[in-house]
């Protein structure tokens, strides 16, 4: 048994932990709280579940594991964490080989899972707020969904703590103690720039955001909110028992789960990660019947062109539309992590040829999503090989949340130097060079200037 801190309690560092401790290690959760950590990109409305990946057959099979594992969680925690409303990637033109969407759609075929190809008017029928006309082809995969993200990562979180994971949530991370290369403990500070208190806490502070968004729109709901969430702010004391109110938890392995923190909590990982951030918009449809999960899947709009992809209403009438493009590069704690005017005025411009029901439709809540990048859009699961005690586990490379049934395994698989295939491909890898990636989702800067919307 080995003692093992996990620094980050966002999806990488929960998952860790409860496998960790299934083990029979000693788990300590570190987070600086509340918990879900409101900046953490694991914490919001929904996050999409699929297996389609173009060709990459290693992401398909660990999704296909993963989707199997959320339905289970479903039934062990009571709870819908996963909602299986179907996930639809469709473009203007005709697929052809090489796109992402005709890859996605011939692996899926050859894997035996349930897919259409959304190439006829007859078909387009089902989903109203579409235009046939527009969209041309596609592929809709009907087992997959999205999981209600911050949900889940509450519901996580109860669970470690009834496993008897150790929670410091009312500690930041300062740094690393390395002792001739090795890494032997940690050094913490009390939290005092966030609320603290419990998940419970966070759940009735979660609520009263979700009553917030169906209630009202734009500017003043996120006033409102910020105004909540100050009434339960606390200042936690310095510990007196050190000099300085630092805190040395001594450790024989420590993970880092940090995401888009990483960068800048370990200086030395800047030569592999880059912190992004993405504009997601929570919005009002005026006309709701059209975008209900029967009618309007999760959904990915030509999304090797425009970046945008989205989700059906959830529980409380709100849908999540957000892109998935280069992004900002900022750290999560910067003052310009805001969406700008310009990020909106490209979504109404968007939504004004894909979605005209949508147009107008009120923005109830902005957020700004943050990325941990990795120069080949693969993970970053690995043991440091020039620090040992060392394993980060970062680079979500906005794709991650997804495997959270599965993250924990793998985690655990690379603290204990187990084998594992998909190690390989999260290995430590710092002579990947920027530009190498094989996430033909992502934005490229290949605009194309022959229909109504353009990519600035």
């Amino acid at each position: 048994m080995s003692k093992v801190i996990v620094v980050g309690a966002g999806i990488n560092g929960v998952t860790a932990a409860i496998e960790l401790k299934k083990r029979g290690h000693q788990v300590i959760l570190v987070d600086p709280g509340p918990l879900p950590h409101p900046l953490a990109a694991s914490t919001d409305i929904s996050k999409a579940v699929r297996a389609a990946y173009g060709a990459d057959e290693d992401y398909t099979e660990l999704a296909e594991r993963s989707i199997k594992l959320w339905r289970k969680w479903n039934e062990e925690f009571g709870v819908e964490l996963y909602r299986e409303t179907g996930v639809m990637f469709v473009r203007r033109r005709e697929m052809n080989s090489g796109d992402f969407e005709y890859e996605s759609f011939k692996l899926l075929q050859q894997r035996g899972h349930k897919v259409e190809r959304m190439n006829s008017a007859q078909l387009w029928k089902r989903f109203p707020a579409w235009n046939p006309d527009l969209f041309r082809d596609g592929v809709l995969e009907i087992e997959a969904g999205y999981a209600e993200s911050g949900r889940a990562v509450a519901t996580l979180i109860k669970r470690a703590k009834s496993l008897g994971v150790e929670l410091l949530e009312r500690y930041k991370f300062d740094a690393l103690e390395d002792v001739s290369g090795r890494i032997t403990a940690v050094i913490l500070s009390p939290s005092t720039s966030l609320r603290t208190g419990s998940v419970e806490e966070w759940s009735e502070w979660d609520e009263r955001h979700r009553r917030l968004r169906r209630e009202g729109s734009g500017e003043r709901v996120r006033r409102r909110m910020s105004q909540s969430r100050g009434e339960s702010l606390k200042v936690t004391s310095r510990d007196p028992s050190t000099p300085l109110g630092m805190t040395r938890v001594v450790s024989d392995v420590v993970v880092m789960a940090t995401g888009a923190w990483t960068p800048y909590l370990v200086p030395f990982t800047k030569k592999f990660f880059r912190a992004s951030g993405q504009p997601v918009f929570h919005l009002k449809p005026p006309r709701p019947d059209l975008f209900t999960p029967e009618r309007f899947p999760v959904f990915g709009a030509d999304i090797t062109m425009t970046g945008y992809y989205g989700f059906p209403l959830n529980r409380d009438g709100i849908m999540k539309i957000a892109n998935h493009g280069p992004g900002r590069e900022m750290s999560p704690d910067s003052p310009q992590r805001a969406v700008t005017s310009e990020d909106k005025e490209k979504l109404r411009e968007f939504l004004s040829w894909a979605f005209p029901e949508l147009a107008e439709a009120p923005i109830v809540y902005t957020r700004v999503c943050m990325y941990c990048e990795t120069h080949d859009g693969n993970f970053w699961i690995a043991p440091d090989p020039e620090r040992k005690g060392l394993v980060i586990a970062a680079g979500d490379c906005g794709h991650g949340f997804k495997f959270a049934p599965v993250l924990g395994e793998v985690i655990a698989d690379a603290v204990e130097r187990k084998s594992n295939p998909i190690l390989e491909k999260f290995r430590w890898r710092p002579e990947v060079q920027v530009g190498t990636g094989t996430d033909v989702a992502r934005f490229v800067g290949n605009h194309d200037k022959t229909t109504p919307f353009v990519q600035r």
